[in-house]
């Protein structure tokens, strides 16, 4: 009786799943440490074209004009006088980040100025104008 209970005790065996739930929990937290998160301006904009246009590696502060002149920053509409407020907490967040203008082609030069005015009083100095390549 006891070689016919140790055999289904033997037949029974489980896999224990503890070490890969952990290498599963593991490999979460080092795609979610790694990652990187791309700001958007919250609209699409026809930017214009530039025979010297380069990438900037930390453009982490995002601000489009539309062809209305309407302003965007982090996917909300900004009034021009409340842009250097909004760029100031954001600077304050990653002081390293350089401002970068998506201005539409057909939105104005003084709505341009007024933008890179308040980025340059808001305390960053690295302001520069997206646009794309030849």
């Amino acid at each position: 009786m006891q070689a016919k209970s140790r055999q289904t005790e033997e037949n029974t065996g489980e896999i224990d799943l503890t070490p890969m739930l952990d290498v599963v929990f593991i490999m979460l937290i080092f795609f979610i440490v790694t990652a990187s998160f791309i700001k958007e301006a919250g609209i699409d904009v026809n930017k214009p074209e530039a025979v010297t246009a380069s990438k900037v590696e930390n453009q982490n502060i995002l601000v489009a004009i539309s062809a209305n002149n309407d302003i965007w920053i982090d996917k909300r509409q900004v009034e021009p006088r409340a842009v250097r407020a909004v760029i100031e907490r954001m600077h304050t967040e990653n002081p390293k980040g350089a401002v970068v203008i998506q201005a539409d082609g057909k939105s104005t030069a003084e709505m341009f100025a007024i933008v890179t005015d308040a980025s340059r009083e808001a305390g960053v100095a690295d302001v520069s104008l997206a646009a794309t390549e030849k």
